[in-house]
């Protein structure tokens, strides 16, 4: 702190004060929130309070030159870092959360956050690239450490989001990309359930994560383990424009499962058969006619997340998926149940 004045005084001495930072109160198993505000000015009646969270003393402050308080500088930061569909909460306790304004993809810089936590006293946390988030959800927090930061750390905060933008071409360290509703085709393979001998369960679990993004199964047709069966369900798929195609079934090396190969000889450039996650390595995507495909394994209709779960938000955000993208899911790619 250059010049910055910390005062402690008792509680009794406080009346008339105006506090140095928020006072938080904890009820365990029921609450726990700010009591008091930064810059409330102490009354009589708030002795009893204060006491009860044990404060015997409080600090009270006068700002040097070149110091901000935590609240100020958790603002500046959040500014300088937000960018589109986000929205900026009010400072608590020296932290200030970015939330989403919709149903979107986060973007998170990660070198950009790297970046800021090095330089010391001051911290940004926030989700992985590329998560899912719901409006309201947070993505990401700013916090002063201590109750007083040099603004010069802030002003290096502000610099590399600036530095950030210029470089990327007004690309933004923190923001929130909508999710496009997509109409899609399903295809369920499997000679067992197209002859009726078991119920098809890949198409109410396919309609429930798409619908939950937004996007919705148009239409779904089944066919036996035959090569060009599919073949023609795909180029039908294709006819009728929809904007997303999932083949779901016949994915693993079994000498019934002719997904793979119906999808390719469909046309389709195939990004990737396999992907380093589990569960869902056997899943397959690409682009046919520039229309996204999927073959999706077993897994999807069973396990919670897949890497399918992964890829849908993204092609739904718009993204062109490359393989180098697909290789990157490894890490962190071992979902444990």
């Amino acid at each position: 702190m250059s010049g910055t004045i910390l005062r402690e005084v008792k509680v009794e001495d406080a009346v008339g004060l105006a506090l140095a930072h928020d006072l938080t109160q904890i009820l365990p198993g029921t609450f726990k929130g700010r009591l008091f505000r930064k810059g409330h000015r102490v009354a009589e009646e708030d002795i009893p309070k204060l006491k009860d969270i044990g404060k015997e003393h409080l600090y009270v402050m006068e700002l040097g030159e070149g110091d901000l308080h935590e609240d100020d500088a958790a603002l500046r930061m959040a500014a300088a870092l937000g960018g589109t569909n986000l929205t900026c909460g009010e400072p608590y306790e020296g932290k200030v959360t970015l939330k989403s304004a919709i149903v979107g993809l986060a973007v998170v810089a990660k070198e950009v956050v790297d970046e800021i936590n090095a330089l010391g006293e001051i911290a940004l946390a926030t989700i992985l690239d590329g998560t899912v988030v719901r409006a309201g959800e947070g993505i990401a927090a700013t916090r002063a450490i201590p109750l007083v930061v040099p603004e010069a750390k802030v002003a290096a905060v502000e610099a590399i989001a600036a530095r950030y933008r210029e470089v990327r071409g007004g690309a933004e360290p923190l923001a929130v990309r909508p999710l496009r509703k997509m109409r899609a085709g399903l295809l369920t393979t499997g000679t067992e359930v197209y002859s009726g001998r078991i119920a098809d369960k890949f198409g109410p679990a396919v309609a429930a994560k798409l619908e939950a993004l937004g996007s919705e199964v148009a239409e779904q047709r089944f066919a036996p383990d035959d090569r060009q069966t599919i073949v023609n369900h795909i180029h039908y798929f294709l006819e009728q424009r929809y904007d997303m195609i999932l083949v779901t079934g016949g994915m693993s090396v079994d000498p019934d499962d002719r997904t793979p190969g119906a999808i390719a000889d469909a046309g389709a450039d195939i990004v990737s058969y396999g992907t380093p996650m589990l569960p869902g390595s056997m899943l397959l995507f690409g682009y046919i006619r520039g229309v996204p495909i999927f073959g999706l394994p077993g897994c999807v209709m069973h396990d919670p997340y897949t890497s399918f779960d992964v890829l849908l938000p993204r092609v739904l955000a718009g993204e062109e998926i490359v393989r180098e993208q697909i290789a990157a899911m490894g890490y962190g790619g071992l979902h444990r149940r």
